[in-house]
């Protein structure tokens, strides 16, 4: 059920979701200008929310408080994720030394939830708790691939997001690639989220083979190749899925 506009967590969410992935900090007047709401509406907001530690000001800039991030690690369904999937991202990029993501999605986006690099890596568009559009991403084919025909139907019908020149933004193309994702348990992107970006990604499947989430490694175009890596990819994203089908049952039965 959506949120009355005028109620008070209405526009409490108006206000968190002002600050998009790449903010360091947002000024009043900006703050005011992105939720649209009354200067004082804002105020009284922003001020409730940094007493209530979901919002820090610094020099007279507001920024997403660290209490939010407490929460957020709170969340059993990603606590769980991110405790089972780390040793095998770490051991990912041990492999490689490239970028290693862990995404979600939500809807026609993949939410990243986990990123590890190094000094060489290549620059990605990507951010812990950014988003990208799932048509420009092989985390998102990964994770749309294997969704219901319903939610694959809503996606294709767009609008497809171009991110760059080679972003698949035809839903037939799509569909094909989706279909060729089912049969060989990987993705790739080929500079369809960034110039210069290539990656290979894979599935979290629970036992009824729903996606849970989805792993990739990214590296620069001509130094990686994202078919050598496909195995291992497709490997980890299988010990994340069965690890965390083991903790389920052991869950049920309660031995945890």
């Amino acid at each position: 059920m959506a949120l009355d506009p005028a109620s008070v967590l209405a526009k409490v969410m108006r206000v968190l979701h002002a600050f998009g992935a790449d903010d360091h900090g947002l000024g009043f007047a900006e703050l005011q200008r992105r939720t649209g709401l009354p200067k004082a509406t804002v105020h009284r907001v922003a001020n409730d929310l940094v007493e209530a530690g979901l919002l820090d000001r610094v020099d007279g800039a507001f920024h997403l408080g660290s209490h939010l991030f407490e929460l957020g690690m709170r969340a059993s369904v990603e606590r769980t994720l991110l405790e089972v999937a780390t040793p095998f991202l770490e051991d990912l990029y041990e492999r490689t030394h490239e970028v290693v993501h862990l995404a979600l999605r939500e809807g026609s986006e993949v939410v990243y939830v986990a990123k590890v690099a190094g000094h060489r890596a290549i620059r990605t568009p990507s951010r812990i708790g950014g988003r990208m559009p799932v048509n420009a991403t092989a985390l998102g084919k990964a994770l749309l691939a294997h969704a219901g025909e319903e939610e694959r139907i809503a996606v294709l019908r767009g609008p497809l997001e171009r991110r760059t020149a080679r972003t698949i933004t035809a839903p037939g193309r799509l569909r094909q690639q989706l279909d060729k994702v089912v049969e060989t348990g990987v993705a790739y992107e080929f500079e369809e989220g960034a110039p210069g970006l290539v990656c290979v990604a894979a599935p979290v499947l629970d036992p009824q083979d729903r996606p849970v989430a989805a792993i990739s490694i990214s590296g620069a175009t001509p130094r990686f190749r994202p078919t050598d890596h496909a195995a291992s990819v497709h490997a980890a994203a299988a010990g994340i899925g069965a690890t965390l089908a083991r903790r389920a049952a052991l869950a049920e039965e309660g031995l945890t």
